[in-house]
């Protein structure tokens, strides 16, 4: 019996590592080919990602465009595990289950809100600058 119980001796250092690594990705890719939402704010981090990159703002701020996006990322990717885990319990209708589906989708919602809130106040100036040249 290993030391944490469960017969199997956990592994350490560059191997855990590289198996953290490992399952990452493939998570990551998982969520890409199965969830639309993970696939719309990846695809929308691509995009304004080169654009927080070229904008004229601050490293600060920049660095806050990109944290906001990868945030919201992050957050989808805690509301698809949550509803793959209470699809796995049961996937007739209970209102708990709908519960915690709707708070998951609430989180995302913030974390959009959050994001598209930084991006206004940061990026806002400069383009009405832009447009006013």
């Amino acid at each position: 019996m290993s030391e944490n119980g469960e017969g199997v001796k956990p592994s350490s250092g560059c191997r855990h590592f590289l198996n953290a690594c490992k399952n990452s990705y493939a998570g990551f890719r998982d969520g890409l080919a199965q969830e639309m939402a993970i696939r719309q704010i990846c695809g929308t981090f691509l995009v304004l990602l080169p654009i927080s990159l070229l904008l004229p703002v601050s490293a600060l701020e920049r660095l806050i465009l990109i944290v906001t996006m990868m945030q919201a990322m992050l957050v989808e990717f805690l509301n698809s595990a949550i509803e793959s885990i209470v699809d796995r319990i049961s996937l007739e209708r209970h209102p708990l289950s709908k519960h915690a589906k709707d708070f998951g989708s609430v989180a995302t919602g913030i974390a959009l809100l959050i994001s598209a809130l930084c991006w206004v106040v940061i990026s806002g100036p400069v383009i009405v600058r832009w447009i006013g040249k």
